[in-house]
């Protein structure tokens, strides 16, 4: 189990680390969209996938701990959320650091809801 827990994270990080830069540079941003959008994703991810593991599905603990623990661990970046808040801040960007940490709570929030629901909605067409 931690064999996949670990290399869920190892998979996440990279994906993060990948994928934060390029969508810095392709949407030419000085706002951190790249980090508000895998945390984003990264809930979506997690919500769907509890979901499932929750209420029965055939979502093994292995899988959920390499895709839950692991890969959504390493994927997601609360602490890059707050670095680059403070930066923000520093930068006396204080109306810029508020949407930012405004949109990555709610959004992440919404999007972890959204996961529940496709879940649910996955499961009922199964049935």
């Amino acid at each position: 189990m931690i064999l996949l827990v670990a290399l869920g994270g190892a998979l996440g990080s990279v994906s993060r680390f990948l994928l934060g830069p390029a969508l810095q540079r392709a949407f030419d941003a000085t706002f951190p969209v790249g980090t508000l959008f895998i945390n984003i994703m990264g809930s979506l991810i997690l919500g769907f996938v509890m979901r499932l593991a929750v209420e029965g599905v055939n979502v093994t603990p292995e899988a959920r701990a390499f895709i839950a623990v692991g890969f959504c661990g390493g994927f997601t970046t609360f602490s890059s959320v707050t670095y680059e808040t403070i930066r923000l801040l520093e930068g006396g960007e204080g109306w810029r650091a508020a949407v930012y940490i405004m949109a990555s709570v709610l959004l992440s929030l919404a999007a972890a809801f959204l996961g529940l629901v496709a879940a649910r909605e996955l499961m009922a067409l199964q049935r």
